[in-house]
C-alpha cells in the first residue's frame, strides 16, 4: 500500500512579517487578541491604528511601543523626554531634577520649537512637548486648535506650567520706543525658525502695528530661545524675539509685547506617572519659584491646570 504524501507545512508570509503595517488579522495574532476586541480598541482610539480605504491598518513599530507601555509598571515610565519650546526655567528645573533621580530614572530636555516638538510627540519620539502659540487671552482655543493638527491629539492632555512675558530681547545699551522702530530702521534681528512660538508671537505683534517680518533686517536664525539670546549677547544681532526670562538670563534688555500661556502637551497616560508629577512639583518648588522671581516675566499661578481640548 502506498503511503499518502506528506503535507507541506504552511510557512509564514515573510512579506507580511516585514511590513511596517499589519492588517487586523495580523495585528490580532501579534497581540494574541481576538479581532472583535482589536476592533473595539481601534475604534476607541486606545491602540495605534489608522483607517485606510475602509479597513484598519496597525503600524508595527507603534504596536510594539504600545505593548511595552501596557506592561506592568510601564517599560517607559522611568524616562521623560521633553521637547518643543525652549525656556530657561524649565531647563533649570530639569537640570536640577536629573541628578536627584540618579540612575533610577532619566529625564532630558531638547528644545526644537513648538511645531517641530509636536511632530516629535505625534511620532512618539518624545514624551512631552512644551508649547506656546499666541497671546494668553486666546491661548486655550489656539493651543487646542494647534494640537488638532496632529492625528494622536485625542490621546493627549494639555497641562499648564504658567504664563510668560513675551517680547523682544535687546542688546545691552539699546533703548527703543517700540517694535515699530526696530522694524522700520536698520536694526539686526536674530529671527526664530518657522514653527517657533516666539516667531508666531512676533509676526502677530508686527502685523497689529502695520509691519511684517519682511520689514525687519534678519542677520541670523536661532533655533532655540536661548540661542537667540546668546546671539544678541555676543552682539551678532541687535534684537531677537523671546521672553523676558531669556533676556534676563543673559543680562540683556527687553521690550515687552504681551503675555502668553506656556503649556505641556503629553499622552494622557503620562500625566499621572510619578516622573511627570515630580517635574511639576519641582517646577513649582521653592528653588524654581525663586529663579522665576529673579528672571522676571513668569506667573506660576496656573501651574498644573489641565486645559480642555474640546
Amino acid at each position: 500500500m502506498s503511503k499518502a504524501p506528506l503535507s507541506t507545512p504552511t510557512l509564514p508570509d515573510t512579506g507580511a512579517l516585514q511590513s511596517p503595517c499589519l492588517t487586523a488579522r495580523e495585528a490580532a495574532a501579534f497581540l494574541h487578541l481576538n479581532e472583535k476586541k482589536l476592533y473595539a480598541l481601534a475604534n476607541s482610539r486606545e491602540i495605534p491604528a489608522a483607517r485606510v480605504g475602509g479597513k484598519w491598518l496597525f503600524p508595527r513599530a507603534m504596536l510594539e511601543e504600545w505593548l511595552l507601555e501596557q506592561a506592568h509598571g510601564g517599560a517607559l515610565t522611568d524616562r521623560l523626554l521633553i521637547t518643543g519650546s525652549d525656556d530657561p526655567l524649565l531647563s533649570a528645573t530639569v537640570a536640577a531634577l536629573a541628578p536627584a533621580l540618579g540612575s533610577d530614572a532619566f529625564i532630558a530636555y531638547s528644545p526644537t520649537g513648538t511645531l517641530a516638538g509636536l511632530e516629535l510627540l505625534a511620532r512618539r519620539r518624545a514624551s512631552v512637548c512644551a508649547l506656546h502659540w499666541g497671546g494668553v487671552e486666546h491661548s486655550a482655543q489656539q493651543h487646542a486648535t494647534l494640537l488638532r493638527r496632529f492625528a494622536p491629539h485625542r490621546q493627549w492632555a494639555l497641562v499648564r506650567l504658567g504664563l510668560r512675558e513675551q517680547g523682544v530681547i535687546l542688546r545691552r545699551g539699546l533703548a527703543v520706543d517700540g517694535i515699530g522702530t526696530l522694524a522700520a530702521f536698520d536694526y539686526r534681528w536674530a529671527m526664530r525658525q518657522t514653527g517657533a512660538g516666539s516667531a508666531h508671537f512676533l509676526e502677530s505683534a508686527l502685523a497689529s502695528r502695520g509691519f511684517s517680518v519682511a520689514d525687519c533686517s534678519a542677520v541670523a536664525t536661532a533655533h532655540t530661545e536661548r540661542e537667540a539670546a546668546a546671539l544678541v549677547a555676543r552682539e551678532d544681532a541687535d534684537c531677537a524675539p523671546g521672553t523676558r526670562g531669556a533676556a534676563a538670563e543673559f543680562g540683556l534688555g527687553f521690550l515687552p509685547l504681551g503675555w502668553e500661556a506656556f503649556d505641556l502637551a503629553l499622552p494622557r497616560e503620562v500625566v499621572f506617572r510619578h516622573l511627570f508629577q515630580n517635574l511639576l512639583s519641582a517646577f513649582g518648588g521653592p528653588a524654581a519659584r525663586a529663579l522665576a522671581d529673579r528672571l522676571g516675566g513668569y506667573d506660576l499661578t496656573p501651574l498644573g491646570q489641565v486645559i480642555g481640548l474640546d
